[in-house]
């Protein structure tokens, strides 16, 4: 009895608390205006798009602003070949025909952009990507999943390239690539370094392409992308993925990641955010039945 009753008194004394709060509005400063590019070439072939924005204040609802005022071009430092990029719908781009494409493997590029009188650079090459071998799916009742999901759980099958450390960043899809559902990063086929070269993907990357709380449905399709990435590109991309989930009881400050793109003018103390990465491109999907 005595433990019933500590347990309803704090529960009182907790809705007491509650009942006391009081909405606050805080006057959260707009803080300083950065450009953000968000570019990414691939050696698929068809059209390549780069994003640039405009940071928005913390409590704006609306959409960055873009940038439709830069000069934008991609240089293959291999080959010499230089593309420019065109500003339309909000993007630019650069679209080489059906079937061909700029991106070519072990080539380095060079991204520049000019914003005005600054310019900035940043330097990325093409490393090769293993194939998908398959996909994987097993349904799971809401009794055996972890999640208590009722699905198909999905996986898909692969293997590092040997030989040298290697660096993946896996992106799976649902029905369309319009539909991202979940990111997974790897060092040859694990986590860490010097640790599975030329080993098939260890069970949590392969996994990884389901989302834990929503499993593929019937007649669903399942797409998997394995890209490549330089070991400058994968450590970018893991430290956006730990600010996007850094939250809860140890929760550190937001920080903005480094940005690969440099100011060609060292006297300046201009900059951008984002970053410039390059990347071969393996697809696979599967409908669930």
């Amino acid at each position: 009895m005595k433990r019933t009753v500590s347990i309803i008194t704090i529960l009182i004394a907790a809705a007491g608390f509650t009942a006391c709060e009081d909405v606050i509005d805080l006057e959260v400063p707009e803080g300083k205006t950065f450009t953000v590019v968000d570019a990414w070439i691939t050696n698929a072939p068809g059209r390549q798009d780069i994003r640039i924005t405009q940071t928005a204040p913390y409590t704006s609802t609306q959409p960055a602003p873009i940038v439709d005022d830069a000069v934008v071009t991609l240089t293959d430092l291999t080959d010499g070949i230089t593309y420019d990029f065109t500003f339309a719908n909000g993007l630019y781009s650069y679209d080489p025909g059906a079937g061909n494409s700029i991106g070519q493997l072990n080539h380095a590029y060079r991204l520049r952009i000019t914003l005005g009188t600054e310019v900035f650079e940043a330097i990325d090459t093409i490393r090769n990507v293993p194939v998908i071998d398959s996909i994987t799916y097993e349904y799971k009742s809401k009794e055996d999943a972890a999640s208590n999901e009722e699905g198909y759980y999905a996986s898909f099958h692969g293997r590092d390239l040997p030989g040298q450390t290697d660096y993946y960043w896996i992106r799976s899809y649902r029905n369309t690539l319009d539909k991202r559902e979940a990111d997974v990063f790897a060092i040859d086929g694990a986590f860490n370094e010097n640790m599975a070269d030329s080993s098939a993907f260890i069970v949590p990357i392969s996994e990884g392409i389901t989302e834990f709380d929503k499993p593929y449905q019937l007649n669903e399709t399942v797409i998997v992308r394995i890209a490549s990435c330089t070991k400058a590109s994968h450590t970018f991309l893991t430290h956006v993925e730990s600010q996007l989930e850094n939250g809860g009881l140890f929760a550190t400050i937001l920080q903005n990641v480094k940005s690969n793109l440099v100011n060609t003018n060292a006297a300046s103390e201009a900059r951008v955010l984002g970053w410039f990465g390059a990347s071969s491109v393996n697809y696979k999907e599967k409908v669930i039945r």
